[in-house]
């Protein structure tokens, strides 16, 4: 494989806690190397004097694949428009779309951004072999999915039985029978209610036809998680996202980590797309921000972790969720266009196409939420930089995103675009923070990598770890980051060289090399007794709730290309 010794970067690695240190770097066979190990003869030699290197960027929750984006694509024909690149063989496809673009775009943008793996954050279990097909297809980076398990019956029914070892079973078993990374809850039993009563639930509301709550469904699947030590445990999406108040259920969901006995490491719940949950006041015109609240829960509550959903006024979105009874709501706000579709016993889901506006006194406030969340955050490395692509906005934005946090001015700017009335209920006009690059890397690098279990080999770039790099044109030492913000998402935007398992892909912003990346999921130890009893289980089950049988539910390990499993030890006996 191609060797490669990158000289004189200012290299920025909080995992060996490396903050701007100009060092050589060594690739070889695919991993880093003490670059002493490099023979100069037959290796690339890269000078990145006055550039910026960083490990790959990680991507916890960006719907890029599965049912709902190739819907996604077949409603929104307007996306498509002046946004074709054509095909430059023999490396290169024919790209287009913006808010959900095809498989060959998702994989070249990111590359371009120097991002080198990818979460896709909410797959339904009957779906998921659609999931993996797309995942597939896309170019450059490494991906992963997790499972919904929110609505599911068969879980719900174990729950309501009270029979937990067998739930912890039957998780284990759907996560290595989808090849699936970690579990999902999208608005806890909602699903149940939109079919039967056409709404959602909150957090201590009856599931119709059980006498469960959301709030026995999160705790009861965040201990299954505990039990299987997962490397990300539980990825939840809070009941009555949307909706004024919602902060309230959120800061509760955050709480039950207080009644979970802690046996496994790492965070214990994770919220997504905080932004869309931290929503103060009782109706949209009493509307204000949430995000010091919501900071205060974060700051005083080790055991849970957040990523921003952040919102680009101004720019198209998509949104699509397994939350069917929020994007119902949506289409009557925007009477436009709207999908709906549900997964037989699994779930549900939504789309509606959307346009954040800039002078939008709610848009103003969502704005406000996710940053105010990270500038208020007394730690890091529990924060996490999302626009849950491509619901807030398209991840090509994240650069923009990165120069809002590192720059007071920045946002000073775009605020003066922004609605007044709006900001006044907010707390982000008083905050002087300011992240430098050493954090940036910390939350699109490291603590990723750190919340999946995965920072032996990832989100750093010390000896023996996967050769993702991204150098950036950009010198911190003579450019100002704070007033010149604009570099920021210039160069974040286009990196100077993405280097993907020691291979180039990138260079000065343009692909010049496809590869295909590994996807990612777990296979939970489970006792052979307990296998027989699951299998038991399940053909009943399948038989009095699918239309698919048991065997063709299972997808193989060849189904995946370049898979990588990771075995878990658990704590099933």
């Amino acid at each position: 494989m191609t060797q490669i010794l990158i000289k004189n970067g200012l290299v920025y690695d909080p995992l060996n806690s490396i903050n701007g240190e100009v060092m050589d770097l060594g690739v070889k066979d695919g991993r880093i190397v003490d670059p002493s190990e490099i023979n100069l003869s037959e290796a690339i030699v890269v000078d990145a004097s006055g550039k910026v290197v960083l490990p790959g960027g990680i991507d916890i929750h960006s719907h890029i694949a599965g049912p709902k984006v190739n819907v996604g694509r077949l409603i929104r024909p307007e996306d498509h428009y002046m946004t074709n690149v054509p095909h430059k063989p023999p490396f290169k496809r024919a790209e287009t779309g913006l808010t959900v673009p095809n498989v060959f775009r998702f994989g070249y943008d990111y590359a371009r951004m120097g991002y080198t793996l990818v979460a896709e954050p909410a797959t339904p279990p009957l779906k998921t072999r659609h999931t993996h097909e797309e995942l597939n297809a896309i170019p450059m980076i490494d991906k992963m999915a997790f499972v919904l398990v929110d609505s599911n019956w068969i879980v719900l029914d174990l729950i309501q039985e009270s029979r937990r070892d067998m739930l912890t079973a039957y998780l284990a078993w759907l996560l290595y029978a989808t090849k699936t990374y970690s579990l999902k809850i999208v608005d806890a039993g909602s699903d149940v209610a939109w079919m039967i009563k056409g709404k959602g639930l909150g957090l201590d509301d009856q599931v119709p036809g059980y006498s469960l709550t959301p709030r026995d469904i999160i705790k009861a699947i965040a201990e299954s998680a505990q039990q299987l030590n997962l490397p990300h445990k539980v990825h939840v999406h809070c009941n009555r996202l949307g909706y004024p108040g919602n902060y309230l259920v959120t800061m509760e969901t955050m709480n039950l980590t207080k009644d979970l006995k802690i046996i496994s490491e790492g965070s214990a719940l994770h919220v997504t797309h905080v932004q869309f949950t931290g929503y103060k006041g009782d109706s949209w015109g009493s509307l204000e921000s949430g995000g010091e609240d919501i900071a205060n829960v974060l700051n005083a509550n080790p055991y849970v972790t957040l990523d921003m959903g952040q919102v680009i006024p101004g720019r198209p979105a998509t949104t699509m969720t397994a939350d069917a009874p929020f994007e119902f709501v949506l289409y009557h706000l925007t009477r436009w266009k709207w999908s709906t579709t549900d997964t037989e016993v699994e779930t549900a889901s939504g789309i509606v196409p959307y346009k954040y506006k800039k002078k939008s006194y709610v848009n103003t406030i969502q704005w406000a939420i996710g940053l105010e969340v990270v500038l208020l955050s007394r730690d890091l490395w529990r924060v996490f930089l999302t626009t849950d692509h491509p619901n807030g906005g398209p991840f090509i934005d994240y650069p923009v995103v990165m120069s809002w946090l590192m720059s007071r001015k920045a946002r000073e700017d775009f605020m003066a675009k922004l609605n007044r009335k709006a900001l006044k209920r907010c707390v982000i006009p008083s905050l002087d923070r300011e992240l430098t690059l050493y954090d940036i890397a910390i939350i699109t690098r490291a603590s990723p990598a750190k919340l999946l279990g995965l920072e032996r080999f990832k989100g750093h770039l010390g000896i023996g770890a996967d050769a993702d790099i991204a150098i950036y044109d950009i010198d911190p030492r003579i450019v100002d980051l704070s007033k010149d913000y604009e570099r920021i998402s210039k160069a974040f935007r286009r990196a100077y060289m993405t280097i993907k398992g020691g291979e180039i892909i990138v260079k000065g912003g343009e692909i010049v090399k496809q590869v295909y990346g590994r996807t990612l999921y777990v296979k939970p130890e489970i006792p052979k007794d307990m296998v027989l009893e699951v299998e038991g289980y399940l053909n009943s089950a399948f038989k009095k709730y699918y239309s698919i049988s048991l065997r063709n539910f299972f997808i193989e390990d060849r189904e995946l290309r370049n898979p990588m499993e990771i075995p878990l030890k658990t704590n099933l006996r």
